[in-house]
């Protein structure tokens, strides 16, 4: 076994029997005192060695990687059907390895803080196996990650959802939390359940879950587009797109750090990662292209226009996410995957530095809405800074990471739109060129209306004494504000954006054909529309801050804005069309149930039971009355015997 491959081996290992661990933790006692009780304490060490070693190998498997690398066993032969345990290794596996390892790594560290005490949060007593839950949720994405088989994806894949429901429920206090946690549950299962038979189909068509054996297979044209459309079903369900989408802004009920953990690096890059990860077959199927190309559109500018009215800070950097991974499944459906890439590596950085600079506010005036903040630059500085610069890498300001990596997405839909580039036709380079520049405004709008209310002007509400965090909160937000800032540098030509292939060359030696020879950017002419939208965005929302500091921008939405905070309202058209018909559908097979199916058992019984009852009553007779029948009876039977008789 080689170097790589052991390491890629032990990646979703460690993390994994640290969560094993910490699972055996018993629960802190009520009421202890921050950081007090040996099970809290053997659970930080577990949590924080766990993510710990994940970054470590991820770091050593970047390092040493020096090409693709692919290594596999046979665990099952179903007839001829094989199912394999193995890794499947190149440098855009280990880069995202690496942001999933670093971000459950600051997640882990920050937790320790955050969940110590403070206005909002003290659930400090069930950190065992929250810290343990956080463990299995990261073994499970990094499964994901060098898995080389469909099954062994599958398995990562279906770990998180649970993971997931455990963690957004963790604060069972709350009343929206388990709501919160159910629904996400359900609604990434509908799209599982397309996931699953898509692997299925793929798996059936070339005899093995092997990846690059359905990758080498020649599938029929209608067993290959089928099986993409299902793909993307769990696509849409683990990466909130459109219609699967409206689990994750309900999600943000659950503590702030799995807020960062799920919308960073985690679970919504899974679906755009596995896209990746099977391009070649979605590569070839235009059909399934130009569905993604419609979903990313719609989730990219719903995302956008459903932050602009949000007073909870969360629920905007949450709709934040729904925009940011449409741009990255845009470029998916103009043909690229490294712009993908490259935008969900920068978008693992910032996101997950918001959150965090959003729990520390949170954290310390004990309340997320927007409409009680204000006044925080100059007592939060060191918040503020690190906002600033999430927000301005979300809105894509040069030369901070999000504008150079959201430039690539856009270059790359303007090529698709205007020159044909890619396997996607015209119409939906257009689509996505269109949707992603009214994005870039939009972002822009909303990203300086957050910083403007939460940072500027006055305190609206009198608030305890805001202060900057405490040391364990903040030194992951200084840690993840330099990639936030700087990680889009690498996008020029050079060693990083090799990595970036789409695909593990047959040729080991071979240097991948797919890869663009200059780079993942091009700062051409083209960039300066995108600049002068955002510049027109942030314009907008500081003009009307400055007519009326004291007013939220939002207002300048008029009748709009109830509909872009209910999201266009798709939360009760889904509760309309799916919910209440559901619920009408069980509740009929329930009454169908007990009335005809138990009415069937119990009323054979009852009868039975009345006609013994009869006829226990009949035996009970008074004894003149049972004589007069005994001999009416011995009269009437040797009536019936003389008449028989005689006939005869």
């Amino acid at each position: 076994m080689s170097t790589a491959t052991l390491l890629g081996v032990l990646l979703p290992v460690v993390p994994l029997v640290a969560g094993l661990a910490g699972l055996l933790l018993p629960p802190s006692p009520r009421g202890a005192a921050a950081g007090a009780g040996p099970a809290r304490r053997v659970a930080v060490a577990l949590g924080v060695t766990g993510a710990a070693g994940a970054l470590a190998l991820a770091g050593a498997l970047l390092v040493t990687l020096d090409g693709p690398v692919e290594a596999s066993t046979t665990w099952i032969d179903l007839g001829g059907l094989a199912v394999t345990l193995g890794v499947r290794l190149d440098g855009a596996a280990a880069l995202v390895a690496v942001a999933v390892a670093a971000v459950a790594l600051a997640v882990q560290v920050y937790s320790t803080g955050y969940l110590s005490g403070g206005p909002r949060v003290d659930v400090d007593h069930r950190y065992p196996p929250y810290a343990a839950q956080i463990s299995l949720f990261t073994a499970a994405m990094l499964l994901v990650v060098v898995s080389g088989d469909l099954i062994l994806l599958l398995v990562g894949w279906e770990v998180m959802g649970l993971c997931s429901y455990l963690l957004i429920a963790h604060d069972r206090r709350l009343p929206e939390a388990p709501a919160a946690a159910m629904k996400a549950f359900l609604v990434t299962r509908v799209g599982d359940v397309g996931f699953l038979l898509g692997i299925a189909l793929l798996g059936v068509s070339a005899g093995s879950f092997r990846i690059a054996d359905v990758l080498a297979h020649s599938h029929s044209t209608t067993t290959l587009t089928a099986a993409c459309l299902l793909l993307l079903a769990g696509v849409a369900g683990k990466s909130a797109q459109f219609p699967l989408h409206t689990w994750l802004p309900d999600a943000m009920a659950g503590p702030t750090p799995i807020s960062a953990l799920i919308h960073a690096a985690t679970m919504v890059a899974a679906g755009v990662y596995a896209v990746t990860r099977l391009w070649p077959l979605f590569e070839a199927t235009p059909v399934a292209l130009a569905v993604l190309g419609v979903m990313a559109s719609v989730t990219l500018l719903l995302g956008a226009l459903a932050a602009t009215a949000q007073d909870d800070i969360k629920r905007v950097l949450a709709w934040s996410t729904v925009s940011q991974l449409g741009y990255m499944t845009g470029a998916l459906a103009v043909g690229s995957p490294p712009a993908a890439l490259f935008h969900l590596l920068t978008h693992a950085a910032f996101k997950a530095l918001l959150f965090l600079a959003a729990g520390a506010v949170i954290h310390s005036l004990g309340t997320a809405l927007m409409s009680r903040m204000g006044g925080l630059r100059r007592t939060m500085p060191v918040t503020f800074w690190c906002m600033l610069i999430g927000l301005g890498a979300l809105a894509g300001v040069p030369p901070l990471s999000g504008f150079w990596s959201k430039e690539g997405v856009l270059a790359a839909a303007e090529g698709a739109a205007l020159h044909g580039d890619g396997p996607s036709a015209a119409w939906v380079g257009w689509l996505v060129w269109i949707a992603g520049l009214v994005g870039v405004a939009v972002t822009a709008w909303y990203a300086t209306r957050l910083l403007l209310r939460t940072f500027f002007h006055a305190t609206r509400t009198p608030l305890a004494h805001p202060h900057d965090p405490p040391a364990v909160l903040r030194w992951p937000l200084l840690v993840l504000a330099v990639p936030a800032a700087l990680l889009g540098l690498a996008g020029f030509p050079g060693w990083f954006s090799t990595q970036l292939q789409r695909t593990v060359p047959a040729d080991p030696e071979a240097v991948s054909d797919l890869m663009p020879p200059d780079g993942l950017i091009h700062l051409t002419p083209a960039v300066l529309l995108p600049l002068a939208l955002l510049l027109v965005g942030a314009g907008l929302a500081w003009v009307s801050w400055r007519r009326d500091s004291a007013a939220d921008p939002a207002t300048a939405l008029g009748p709009l804005r109830p509909v872009l905070a209910r999201a266009f309202r798709l939360d009760d058209v889904q509760h309309a069309l799916v919910v209440r018909p559901t619920t009408a559908l069980g509740r009929l097979a329930r009454t169908a149930d007990e009335r005809v199916v138990d009415g069937a058992v119990t009323g054979t019984g009852r009868a039975a039971r009345a006609l013994g009852g009869g006829l226990g009553t009949l035996h009970r007779a008074a004894l003149p009355r049972a004589v007069v029948a005994v001999l009416a009876g011995a009269l009437l039977l040797g009536l019936a015997a003389v008449l028989i008789g005689g006939a005869a």
